[in-house]
C-alpha cells in the first residue's frame, strides 16, 4: 500500500464511500465511478484488516454482511406497525374520500407508490443504526438488524444526532433478481420466484453474507410519530427523513383532492411496468397530521389511510362446475363456475371455457384449484389448473352429447371443435338472438336487457327479431305485468322506434350473421352501403374485401340463401327500419387504409374511442396488441410496455401531434 496507513486515513476513506453510497442509492445520482469506488473500498478492507480495533459500526465494509445468529429475536414495537385497509377500484377510493369528508375533515392527501417488499422499522440512537424489525404481528417483530446493515440505501448513521424510528420497506429490483436468477439458473439450483419473495427469504436468512450477496433495497415512507419533531404534515415529515439521509420515493405527489388522487392512480398505474422495481398499488394519506389524529385508528387500520391494489393480473380460485351454454348460432360454450375472486378490479364467479379442446388441452377437472386472470384486460380467462394443489377428489371434465336447453343431440362440424345444438327452434338460441340483437354493439335498444328479454320471450310476446317492432301493438297488457310501469314501457317503446334510424352497420351484426362482429359489419357497410347491395353481392366480390375472407364470405352468402331470414329482412323493411350506411364512406387514405394501428399511454387531444373511430374512417384498424404486424403505435403521455415492445421490433412510432398531422 503506497500511502500511509493511518486513522485518520481510515476516517477519510469512511466519508468519501458512505457520500458515494447515499449518492448512488439514496438520490440515484452517482458521483464517482465504479473503477474509483472499488479502488477506495479495497484500501479500506486493507487498513481495518490491518487494525481491526479500528472498525467503526459505519464503516461501508459492515455492508458486506458475514455475522451469523442462532435465530431472530423478538421486538416489541413501541407504536403499533398497523396494516392499511384496501381498496380495488375508483368507486372505492371515492367512498375512502367520503367518509373522511363525513368527519368534517377536507383533506390534502399524499399519494405513494405501494412497494412490493417487506416492511421494516428503523430505530436510531443518537444517529445511528440500533435496530431493525419485521412488522410480525404489527405489535412483535423480529430483529433483521444483522441483515439490514447490508443494504446500502439504509445508513449506520444520521445527518442528525436524533433518537428517531421510522418505517418503510425493503425490496429487490427487477434486475437484481433476473441477475440472481441467471447465476441459480447455471448452478442448476431454484429460480426465485418474484421480487417480492426474494427480497423477504433474503431477509430471513440467518447468515447476513448470503443477505448482501443479495443486493437489496430500501424505501423510507413513515415517521410514526412527526409532531415530535415539530412536524406538522406527513409530507414535512417524508422531507425532513429525506433530510437525515434516508432514500424517500421520488414519485410521491402531495395532491388537493380525490379526483387529483384517481389521476395520480391511472398516471403511475401505465408507468408500472417501466419502473425498476415493483409495485403492487397507491397509498393514500391524509396530509395533515392533527386531521389523521382527529380520524384515528379502527381495530387494525388508520382510518386516515389506504391501499389501492393494482387490479390482480392472476389470482388463484376454486372450479366448483362446469356448466354449458347456448349461444345464438346454437354453439354449445363450457363455462367454469368458480369461487367469487376480485380480478383487476372486478369480481369474478364465471369464465369461458370456449370448447371441449380447450378444457382437455388445461386438463382442467371440476374441484381444481385454477388460475384467472383477464385477457386483454378484459374477458376473465381460467390460465391454468394447479395440479400440485390436487386432492384426488376432482371430477374430469366430460363433454356433454345433447343440448341442454332442448335435449336435441349435439351435431360436430367438420374441421371445427365446436359443438352445435341444430334445432333452430331451440328456446335457447331464439332468446340469444333476441337478445344480441337488442345489445349495445348491434341495435341498441335502451331498457331491453337480457332479464327483460327473457321475461317478453316467456310471456309470448317476442319470439322473433321483427316482433321487437310489434311490441307497441301490446303496450296495455306489458303495462299489467308486475314490475313494469307505464312510464318504463313508453321509454321502451320508444327506444325501439329510434332503434330503426340506425345506420346499415348496426342491423348486420345484429342479425347474428356467423362470424361477422361488429368490426366486420362496419366493413361490409361502409363498402356496399346498402342491405340489397350486400344480398347481391358474390363471393368473389365479398373476398376482394380487405379483412373478409373465405368463411366470412361463406356465412354472408349461406345467410342470406336461408328463407327464413328472408323473410325476416322483408318485414324489417316493412317496419321501416333502416338499412342503409348513415356513416363516412372510407377514405383510402395511404397513411391508414389497410395499416393497423395501437394506441397506447393517455391521449390529450382525442378520447380513445374517437382516434379509432378517426383511423377507421380512413381506412385502418386498431388493435390492442403490438406484434411484428402492427403498423403503427401511436403514443400519448406516460406510454408502457407497448411503446417498449414497438421499439424493440422497430415499429413506426407517431406521437399525438404526429397523428394530428397525418389526419388532416
Amino acid at each position: 500500500m503506497n500511502r500511509q496507513v493511518t486513522i485518520e486515513r481510515m476516517n477519510e476513506l469512511i466519508n468519501i464511500i458512505n457520500e458515494a453510497d447515499y449518492n448512488y442509492h439514496t438520490l440515484d445520482n452517482p458521483t464517482i465511478t465504479d473503477q474509483e469506488y472499488d479502488k477506495y473500498l479495497r484500501e479500506l478492507f486493507d487498513i481495518e484488516e490491518l487494525h481491526p480495533s479500528w472498525i467503526r459500526e459505519d464503516s461501508p465494509t459492515q455492508h458486506a454482511g458475514g455475522k451469523i445468529i442462532d435465530g431472530f429475536q423478538k421486538v416489541e414495537h413501541k407504536i403499533p406497525m398497523m396494516s392499511l385497509s384496501d381498496v380495488f377500484n375508483e368507486s372505492e377510493v371515492i367512498a375512502f374520500d367520503e367518509r373522511i369528508q363525513k368527519e368534517n375533515v377536507h383533506p390534502r392527501y399524499v399519494c405513494e407508490l405501494k412497494i412490493d417488499g417487506l416492511s421494516v422499522s428503523l430505530l436510531y440512537e443518537k444517529g445511528k443504526l440500533v435496530r431493525a424489525a419485521t412488522r410480525g404481528d404489527g405489535t412483535i417483530g423480529e430483529d433483521i438488524t444483522h441483515n439490514v446493515k447490508t443494504i446500502k440505501s439504509i445508513p449506520f448513521k444520521l445527518t442528525k444526532e436524533v433518537d428517531i424510528e421510522v418505517r418503510g420497506e425493503i425490496y429487490m429490483s427487477k434486475k437484481t433478481l433476473q441477475e440472481l436468477n441467471e447465476k441459480r439458473q447455471q448452478r442448476k439450483e431454484p429460480l426465485l420466484k418474484n421480487c417480492r419473495n426474494a427480497a423477504a427469504g433474503s431477509i430471513r436468512q440467518l447468515d447476513s453474507k448470503v443477505a448482501a450477496e443479495r443486493k437489496l433495497d430500501a424505501f423510507i415512507y413513515h415517521l410514526p410519530n412527526p409532531l415530535d419533531y415539530g412536524l406538522n404534515t406527513h409530507q414535512e415529515a417524508l422531507d425532513y427523513m429525506k433530510a437525515l439521509g434516508f432514500k424517500v420515493n421520488p414519485n410521491n405527489r402531495l395532491v388537493a383532492n380525490i379526483n387529483e388522487v384517481i389521476e395520480f392512480i391511472e398516471e403511475k398505474g401505465a408507468l408500472r411496468e417501466s419502473l425498476s422495481y415493483d409495485i403492487d398499488g397507491v397509498v393514500i394519506k391524509v396530509n395533515d397530521i392533527l386531521d389523521q389524529q382527529k380520524l384515528g385508528f379502527t381495530a387494525k387500520y388508520p382510518k386516515w389511510a389506504t391501499a389501492y391494489k393494482f387490479p390482480a393480473e392472476e389470482v388463484l380460485t376454486k372450479l366448483n362446475d362446469i356448466i354449458f351454454t347456448v349461444g345464438r348460432t346454437g354453439q354449445i360454450t363450457p363455462n367454469a363456475v368458480l369461487d367469487p375472486v376480485i380480478v383487476m378490479g372486478s369480481t369474478i364467479s364465471r369464465a369461458t371455457l370456449h370448447n371441449e379442446d380447450y378444457v382437455k388441452m388445461k386438463d382442467l377437472r371440476i374441484g381444481d384449484m385454477v388460475s384467472i386472470r383477464k385477457a386483454g384486460d378484459v374477458i376473465p380467462e381460467v390460465v391454468e389448473s394447479k395440479i400440485e394443489r390436487r386432492t384426488g377428489k376432482e371430477t374430469p371434465f366430460q363433454m356433454i352429447t345433447t343440448c341442454p336447453m332442448c335435449n336435441t343431440t349435439l351435431v360436430k362440424k367438420e374441421e371445427q371443435v365446436d359443438y352445435y345444438c341444430p334445432n333452430n327452434a331451440c328456446p335457447a338460441r331464439s332468446v340469444e338472438k333476441l337478445i344480441h340483437f337488442a345489445s349495445r354493439g348491434a341495435m341498441n335498444i335502451d331498457g331491453l336487457g337480457e332479464s327483460i328479454m327473457e321475461d317478453l320471450y316467456n310471456f309470448e310476446f317476442v319470439k322473433s327479431i321483427p316482433d321487437i317492432y310489434l311490441l307497441k301493438n301490446h303496450k296495455k297488457d306489458l303495462v299489467e305485468l308486475e314490475g313494469y310501469g307505464e312510464k318504463s314501457i313508453q321509454k321502451l317503446l320508444d327506444a325501439i322506434e329510434k332503434s330503426k334510424e340506425n345506420s346499415l352497420e348496426k342491423l348486420l351484426f345484429g342479425l347474428g350473421i356467423a362470424n361477422v362482429g361488429s368490426k366486420t359489419a362496419k366493413v361490409l357497410a361502409s363498402h356496399f352501403l346498402t342491405m340489397e347491395n350486400l344480398e347481391k353481392a358474390t363471393i368473389e366480390e365479398l373476398q376482394e374485401i380487405p379483412d373478409i375472407g373465405k368463411i366470412i364470405a361463406e356465412s354472408i352468402i349461406e345467410f342470406f340463401k336461408e328463407e327464413e331470414n328472408q323473410k325476416v329482412l322483408k318485414t324489417l323493411k316493412e317496419f321501416q327500419v333502416n338499412m342503409t350506411y348513415q356513416g363516412k364512406k372510407i377514405k383510402q387514405d395511404t397513411n391508414f387504409f389497410n395499416k393497423s394501428f395501437v394506441l397506447t399511454g393517455t391521449l390529450t387531444k382525442f378520447s380513445r374511442d374517437e382516434a379509432k373511430e378517426k383511423i377507421e374512417s380512413l381506412g385502418g384498424k386498431t388493435v390492442g396488441s403490438v406484434s411484428s404486424k402492427t403498423s403503427v403505435v401511436i403514443v400519448g403521455d406516460s406510454p408502457g410496455s407497448k411503446y417498449e415492445k414497438a421499439k424493440a421490433l422497430q415499429i413506426p412510432i407517431w406521437t399525438e401531434d404526429e397523428f394530428l398531422e397525418k389526419i388532416k
